[in-house]
């Protein structure tokens, strides 16, 4: 009997054996991933550029899509079998091209790694009126999913994984104005409700995909020191957010908590290698292990209900598919 994740029925630790601190590199030992194909988003830097070069060392043939190909091209030099193609995730039609050409390459895709994001970006819209961290963070994950489907099941057993955020806590899914056209605009509430679109997405594409042999998972990496991330926030974000005192000083306790990125890249890279998944999914997780659920006032760590929630998951899917005109044929 497939089991599924809704409400959080299978949402708990299964004592990995990896935690905050275990490295990418710790959590692939003894996993060997020659002839499997792999994507991953974002690739060319921070956590997707760790993921990138930690997978392809385990063997796996590699494709970076990047909006910046040459800069692509200089971060991944001298790491084997890795390819980089163009893909702008604010493009539909550039998500299309890129599928369509991968699809041609007649490959079967073993794992996609949804892991380009955005976050603490001013007010911006797509060419669609999108908010863009909306369409950034979950609307291209879904359309590239769902282009990229048939390699999927051609794979016989895949595994995808949405690279999410504990940033879900900021805010629920705001299905009656996503996109800010009605309420002010305020950037962590942006970002809040594309990360729990992307965990409502894992968990439903997990309950439907389950019967192509297709896993779903999404995951925090954590805090991380030296990505590209915050390259666009102010102090005054950061001070919000408990990681600056009025001086501008960057606290104790914030700064023991962020970790390097190899640490970051951990949990990702379990997700979509480690064997005690193989019969769970549509879970969130976090240090390299399924997350707790999150209680009503926790602010730190575990996963919220309503990103697991099942009429959410469900509204969330069909509204994905009238406003981007993407049928998900599963």
């Amino acid at each position: 009997m497939e089991q599924n994740n809704y409400q959080g029925a299978l949402q708990k630790p299964i004592g990995s054996g990896f935690n905050a601190t275990s490295t990418s590199t710790e959590v692939i030992k003894n996993i060997d991933l020659t002839k499997k194909t792999v994507i991953v988003t974002g690739g060319n830097t921070g956590i997707g550029l760790e993921t990138a070069k930690v997978l392809a060392t385990a063997g796996a043939d590699v494709i970076v899509p990047a909006r910046n190909t040459e800069k692509a091209k200089k971060n991944l030099d001298g790491i084997a079998n890795v390819e980089i193609a163009f893909m702008d995730l604010m493009n539909p039609d550039s998500i299309d091209s890129f599928a369509e050409n991968f699809l041609a390459s007649g490959r079967p895709l073993h794992i996609l790694i949804n892991n380009a994001g955005i976050m603490w970006v001013p007010l911006r819209r797509d060419n669609r009126g999108f908010e863009s961290q909306l369409s950034t963070n979950y609307l291209a994950q879904f359309h590239l999913t769902a282009r990229l489907w048939p390699a999927l099941q051609k794979a016989n057993g895949a595994r995808i994984v949405n690279v999410s955020s504990q940033g879900h806590q900021f805010a629920p899914f705001h299905f009656n104005d996503p996109n800010f056209l009605h309420r002010q605009y305020e950037t962590l509430q942006g970002y809040g409700q594309s990360k729990t679109a992307v965990n409502l997405f894992s968990l439903e594409l997990d309950n439907r995909s389950q019967s192509s042999r297709v896993r779903v998972y999404s995951a925090h990496p954590g805090s991380i020191a030296g990505t590209e991330l915050a390259r666009e926030a102010s102090l005054e974000l950061f001070q919000q957010m408990g990681f600056y005192d009025a001086k501008g000083n960057l606290l104790p306790e914030a700064a023991a908590s962020l970790k390097t990125i190899p640490q970051g890249a951990a949990t990702t890279i379990w997700c979509a290698t480690n064997p005690l998944l193989n019969k769970i999914g549509g879970v969130y997780c976090e240090n390299a292990d399924i997350a707790t659920l999150a209680t009503d006032t926790t602010t730190t760590g575990g996963v919220k209900s309503y990103s697991l929630d099942e009429t959410n998951a469900k509204r969330l899917w069909k509204w994905t598919e009238e406003i981007t005109g993407i049928t998900f044929n599963i």
